[in-house]
């Protein structure tokens, strides 16, 4: 089976300006990362804001990057909410409006046990007819998809890959031990990528991508092409980036970084507020050293 991706997928920040979707810096955000060359873009999920979204705006975005991707790479859209009819009712919008594959966080706040789980991922799979990526992350839903039930819901057709934001490589190793090659492992996690790749990860849906895919997508080729020296210091080099991406809550410190490359105004939505001025400068300063000295 081949996999929707292999190597960086984006997670997609959304641009605001006075608090609209500014949709012309969106269009040139996806530009820069086809570029240079991110694999895949996830649209609505956490790094995009998706919580604040209105249902407008969500099937706008998605609108917009499915034209304006025009089928170069991959368009995955964040679907999933804590109501199982609402997550049925976004994917089927998102299949009908050509998205290549949709991802579906676990439910939160209404917490589910693992029978739960099974019965929500298991009821919207059955709704629609593409892939579907799910999607673990515990430290923001305070619940965790277990090992056991990752392989009973990767017998389902379209349940294909599991994006792990669990940030244990221990559970890594478990799931890819249970599960077989069909099924992709993507890290959730910038700063595990390459032990996570040595592991057998299909590669990262990362939130630094949207400022440096090319670089990310280069450790990645050359991981995988048994480069791994080069590829680890390579690595190494992007890691005082990925530290100032981590300073404060997603998104906020990596939008600080979009505006400086002119992918809208740093701008949030509440209840998230812009960095300090002294932390977004020193933010914006790692990364452009970072630059300055890179070599790919």
């Amino acid at each position: 089976m081949t996999h929707i991706f292999e190597g960086i997928g984006v997670a997609m920040t959304t641009p605001f300006s006075n608090n609209q979707v500014d949709y012309e810096a969106y269009k040139n955000h996806i530009e820069f990362l086809i570029e240079h060359n991110a694999q895949s873009l996830i649209i609505n999920g956490t790094t995009g804001e998706s919580p604040t979204l209105s249902d407008d705006e969500i099937k706008g975005l998605l609108n917009t990057a499915i034209e304006t991707v025009n089928g170069r790479v991959p368009v995955i859209a964040g679907t999933g909410t804590n109501s199982t009819e609402r997550s049925i009712a976004l994917s089927k919008y998102a299949e009908e409006a050509g998205a290549d594959a949709v991802m579906l966080i676990t439910p939160y706040y209404n917490k589910s046990n693992q029978r739960g789980l099974v019965a929500h991922f298991t009821t919207i799979a059955d709704a629609i007819n593409i892939p579907i990526v799910l999607y673990n992350v515990p430290s923001r839903t305070n619940l965790s998809i277990e090992p056991e039930t990752v392989l009973e819901l990767s017998q389902h057709r379209n349940i294909v890959a599991l994006k792990d934001a669990v940030g244990d490589l221990n559970y890594t190793i478990e799931v890819l031990n249970l599960v077989d090659e069909n099924f992709a492992l993507y890290s959730g996690n910038d700063d595990n990528f390459t032990d996570f790749t040595d592991l057998g990860g299909k590669g990262l849906i990362s939130v630094v991508g949207n400022v440096i895919p090319k670089e990310l997508q280069d450790v990645y080729e050359r991981q995988t092409n048994n480069d791994r020296e080069t590829a680890r210091a390579r690595f190494k080099d992007l890691m005082p980036v990925i530290n100032a991406v981590q300073v404060d809550v997603n998104p906020i410190p990596v939008k600080a970084l979009t505006a400086e490359l002119g992918f809208g105004q740093y701008e949030l939505r509440l209840p998230l507020l812009p960095l300090d001025e002294a932390v977004r400068q020193t933010v914006v300063d790692v990364y452009q050293s970072y630059k300055e000295g890179v070599r790919v």
